[in-house]
């Protein structure tokens, strides 16, 4: 039977690469001492997922390094600086290659397929030709590995003489095959067999399943198997590698140099206390490497600079072209040991897939973004309503909106007062800024809804961008709501909507708007009328708070308008729309009456207007004589199209008459056939069709008539609306 231990390496190598090599293959020798790390100093993270890193020391030649997972190495050589003096001399920065899984199998001669799982037996297979050295139990024995074939496997009955050990004479021997249907040892099936040609000559054949430990004897060899090992494992990115420094310096070196970091993220608490605000924010930071930052200086960016990913680290090989001698030459005889099909068939295929390189911006998936959180936006006005004029100005209700936010670069900086120190895969809330702010409480309601919300109008008074992130609202009372901040440069205001007022109560009712045309312009085959509507609307207000309550009315109104009654207007960047604004004090109703004017303006199709309407915008006080004379003779041409109108449609229904009278007659000389007895030329029904036909004919060249007139008669119309300019 076969030991315990020679069963259990069995079991376990056949499972992966991984184990053969950890678990069967000898120690490998005692690696040097591993370099030294330069220390981490400052850690600058940025809002696009990159991190710059800063180390800086003293260093001594092939003595210090920049510790990085595999999967970081292409960034470091892709952004590594040197920041030290001209007192140090970096002379380059010595790194183990990163070995591709491709590569790692060519060079361990291990199956090329990259998702093919790598079995015990592809291992030995990769050990043909080699020196190795097998052991089982108490002996060894070194040699070439020449073949790995399966074995038979051993009955179990009937019962036979005593199993040979793996290196006698009979398991250099071809082992029996079992007869049909006999039992079999369960640890021998797929068994294999070793073929070992030893460095006197002699041939020894074991049973796998009695091989305790396969190694090859070259440390070249071992290493290639190693490095496979590292680069198919799950964990290959993350295996920790060093960058040594190759230096010399009378002063402290400093290197900087790009990592992959999670984006670090912003949340704040305002503070409101009656007329005072304060901000406060907070910044979540993570150390997602395996070095502990002791004291390291934190800046937080709010930019984005753009970064891509590229490959650098790992060799990459192009393919050649094979020029060989018009004589094909064989480095062995040709027929020594092989078909001529089987040498052909050794050629192996050179094609390599190549990946180019490119650079493009985007949002990064899942970046925290919030604009006006809380507010609605006014949608796209439906099909055919009046948009905006663009003619007339009767006002612009967003010049009261904030100032436009300035930065003196592309880039800003919050830096971490004192050095943070985080564990490794580790996180932290750490304060990054508490300003006083200018915030106004408020109430918002939407449009006419009765129920308002919670606000503040936030203004950034601080001389830095805010970054967007959640806000926590605190009041006097207590905990007051949660909303959001968008990104705020500085002098750029925000309206913060953040629960339900419960104290605040608004009824609104409106007149029916009321449109007066001021102007008419003609262009493009279109007839654009600007116009004002006027709004009336009554607002009642109830406050039932301690407090006085600033009221923000959202207008569903274009910002070329005005507004009369009430106590302030503003305006909202986020969405848009002017805002209303009313004083309530506490505990006390207010009443209301505003006036809204809004410029706005619809076309018409020339094709679609009437001489009616024409007639009625010539009668408008407001235009000037001109356009309202241009307007009364258009009116007049138009009455000519008008009647051609007529006349074609009295036509158009005569054609149908008559098509109709046609189809009747037709069916009815269809169902007589010859039976009328009358001559061809004769039959009444056939005198009346050609008659029909002829009459049809005549209709329908008045109807094209009508049609030409009638674009000649609009094109007159088109002509005197062209005077309106």
């Amino acid at each position: 039977m076969l030991s315990q231990r020679a069963l259990a390496c069995r079991r376990v190598v056949a499972l992966s690469l991984l184990v053969l090599s950890a678990g069967c293959h000898a120690p490998p020798a005692a690696s040097p001492a591993a370099a030294s790390a330069l220390p981490l100093k400052k850690v600058r993270l940025y809002e696009t997922g990159v991190g710059y890193f800063e180390r800086s020391g003293d260093v001594s030649p092939r003595s210090d390094s920049l510790p990085v997972p595999a999967s970081h190495v292409d960034d470091a050589l892709k952004t590594l600086i040197v920041l030290s003096s001209g007192r140090a001399q970096v002379r380059g920065i010595e790194f183990d290659s990163v070995l591709s899984g491709g590569l790692s199998r060519s060079l361990a001669a291990l199956p090329l397929e990259s998702d093919a799982p790598v079995s015990y037996r592809d291992v030995l297979e990769s050990l043909r030709g080699v020196e190795v050295e097998i052991t089982a139990g108490a002996e060894a024995w070194i040699g070439q590995l020449a073949e790995v074939t399966d074995a038979p496997p051993i009955p179990l009955s009937p019962p036979g003489p005593a199993l040979p050990h793996a290196g006698g004479k009979a398991a250099a021997g071809k082992a029996a095959a079992p007869e049909e249907g006999a039992a079999v040892a369960p640890d021998t099936q797929g068994d294999l067999h070793l073929t070992l040609i030893q460095r006197g000559g002699a041939i020894r054949r074991l049973r796998a399943s009695r091989v305790d430990a396969v190694r090859p004897v070259d440390p070249i060899v071992a290493g290639r198997l190693d490095a496979a090992v590292g680069a198919l494992s799950g964990r290959a990115a993350q295996i920790r590698r060093s960058l040594r420094v190759l230096a010399e310096s009378a002063a402290p070196v400093r290197l900087g140099y790009i990592a992959e970091t999670p984006v670090w993220r912003s949340t704040y608490r305002l503070l409101l206390d009656g007329g005072r605000a304060t901000l406060q924010g907070w910044a979540l930071v993570h150390n997602d490497t395996d070095e502990p930052w002791a004291g390291v200086s934190v800046e937080l960016v709010n930019g984005r600079p753009d970064s891509f990913l590229f490959p650098l680290s790992a060799p990459r090989y192009a393919r050649r072209e094979l020029a060989h001698p018009n004589e094909s030459l064989s480095t062995v005889p040709q027929l020594a040991d092989r078909t001529p099909d089987q040498i052909w068939g050794d050629n192996a295929d050179g094609s390599i897939t190549y990946q180019g390189f490119g650079s493009g911006s985007g949002r990064l998936a899942g970046s925290h973004r919030m604009e006006g959180m809380g507010l609605a936006g006014v949608g796209t006005r439906p099909d055919g309503s009046p948009e905006e004029s663009d003619a007339l100005s009767i006002g612009n209700l967003a010049e009261v909106a904030q100032a436009t936010g300035v930065e003196s670069g592309a880039q800003f900086t919050y830096r971490l007062a004192g050095g943070l120190h985080l564990r490794a895969h580790g996180s932290a809330l750490v304060p990054f800024t508490q300003q006083a702010v200018q915030a106004q409480r408020l109430t918002w309601f939407e449009g006419d809804e009765a129920r308002g919300k919670s606000g503040a109008r936030l203004a950034n008074t601080t001389a830095q961008t805010l970054p967007a992130g959640p806000v926590a609202v605190y009041e006097a009372s207590g905990f007051a709501g949660e909303t959001g901040l968008p990104r705020l440069k500085p002098g750029e205001r925000a309206f913060l909507l953040f629960g339900v007022d419960l104290d605040v109560e608004l009824r609104a009712t409106a007149r029916r708007p009321e449109d007066a045309t001021q102007r008419l312009v003609f262009e493009g085959g279109r007839l654009t009328e600007h116009f004002v509507r006027r709004h009336r609307r009554t607002y009642a207000v109830e406050n039932r708070g301690g407090e006085e309550r600033r009221v923000h009315v959202a207008l569903d109104i274009v910002k070329n308008a005005s507004a009369r009654g009430f106590d302030a207007v503003d305006f909202d960047e986020a969405s848009e729309r002017p805002l209303g604004v009313l004083r309530v004090g506490p505990r006390s109703k207010l009443a209301r009456e505003v006036t809204i004017d809004e410029a706005l303006q619809r076309a018409h199709d020339v094709r679609s207007i009437s001489a009616r309407a024409l007639r009625e915008k010539a009668d408008v006080a407001a235009l000037p004589a001109a356009d309202r004379a241009t307007l009364g003779a258009a009116a007049r041409l138009f009455e000519e199209v008008e009647k051609t109108d007529r006349e074609a449609a009295a036509e158009r229904a005569s054609v149908d008459r008559i098509e109709r009278d046609l189809a009747r007659l037709r069916e009815h000389l269809e169902a007589l056939g010859d039976k009328s007895g009358s001559p061809a030329g004769a039959n009444p029904l056939v005198v009346r069709i050609l008659g029909l036909e002829d009459e049809l004919s005549s209709a329908r060249r008045r109807v094209e008539q009508l049609e030409a007139q009638r674009e000649a008669r609009l094109a007159a119309v088109k002509g005197e609306l062209e005077r309106l300019r």
